[in-house]
């Protein structure tokens, strides 16, 4: 039985190992490393053939020079805070969004569930591109919100709103709201119906009941929802490159930009390493919460 438990605690540990702290570690030594017209385009490179004098040499010309650039050019600072900002933001709006429509997944009828979920989890059914492209199509000038407005009499030209923060919003929004949705609904689905039916009965309005009783139950939901949005968004890259403008600046687009353009694998590693480092703060806090509620389930 202990070698069974060892075993099946060993293996995601081995897992984790190879596929996050290996690369980690891999990108961590580019960041240190200086960039050069070669293949591949940083030096210095590991030469095992020239022994303990290579490994020496190695470690020698390592430096945190990319770090340090970071810190001079203001572009990389004001990525940061915009991505900050605007992930935060557009974690809000989908909590505003998804709160309600977990509600009333978690209210709906037993019968109706099964499907109510399947509605939510069917984006997933189609690539995440795809479905951004489409909005692309969605949110143009010519595209089927203005269309609709200018049918209606709303507006007379249309409006512009791909190519703004608003789209990316929009974007987030859209493509992470199940992420959302699906640890409140299961906070929820939790959710003794007695204690609000309690409170009602002791003089409490339905809404008074529902900000006392059901929002606080559903806070481990909340957090867990809101970490899962506000983590992938924070580098996210698709989103803003095809629905933001020139304007829009998320780390995402930057590190794509020193990868891909710039052929600056060094900096675009040291990039990467810090927006790691900001992400280990919310991943922390996530792990806590998701700690807490267990031991509180038991």
């Amino acid at each position: 039985m202990q070698l069974r438990r060892t075993f099946l605690i060993l293996v995601p540990y081995l897992w984790m190992l190879l596929f996050f702290l290996v690369p980690f570690f891999i990108v961590m030594k580019i960041s240190l490393s200086q960039v050069a017209l070669a293949i591949p385009p940083y030096t210095p490179t590991l030469d095992i053939t020239q022994g303990w004098d290579g490994l020496v040499k190695f470690f020698s010309q390592l430096s945190f020079s990319n770090f340090q650039f970071l810190t001079t050019d203001d572009l990389y600072w004001r990525a940061y805070v915009s991505s900050l900002e605007i992930a935060t933001v557009a974690t809000a709006i989908t909590l505003l969004v998804g709160y309600p429509i977990a509600y009333g997944m978690a209210s709906a009828p037993d019968e109706w569930r099964p499907t109510l979920m399947m509605l939510v989890i069917l984006p997933f059914w189609t690539s995440f591109l795809i479905r951004i492209y489409a909005w692309m199509g969605i949110l143009g000038r010519e595209g089927f919100v203005n269309s609709t407005l200018e049918w209606l009499g709303i507006i007379h030209e249309p409006l512009t709103i791909l190519n703004t923060n608003w789209a990316v919003f929009i974007g987030i929004v859209y493509g992470y709201l199940p992420f959302m949705i699906l640890p409140i609904y299961a906070a929820l689905d939790k959710l003794d119906v007695s204690l609000t039916e309690s409170a009602q009965d002791l003089g409490c309005t339905q809404i008074k009941a529902f900000w006392l009783i059901t929002v606080p139950l559903s806070r481990p939901g909340v957090v867990a929802g809101c970490f899962l949005v506000f983590i992938p968004a924070l580098g996210e890259y698709v989103i803003p490159s095809l629905l933001g403008g020139s304007g829009t600046l998320m780390i995402g687009k930057v590190l794509w930009e020193e990868f891909s353009s710039n052929r600056d694998w060094p900096v675009a590693s040291a990039v990467a390493v810090v927006l790691l480092l900001i992400l280990v703060v919310p991943i922390i806090l996530f792990q806590r919460n998701q700690q807490r509620q267990q031991e509180a389930e038991q």
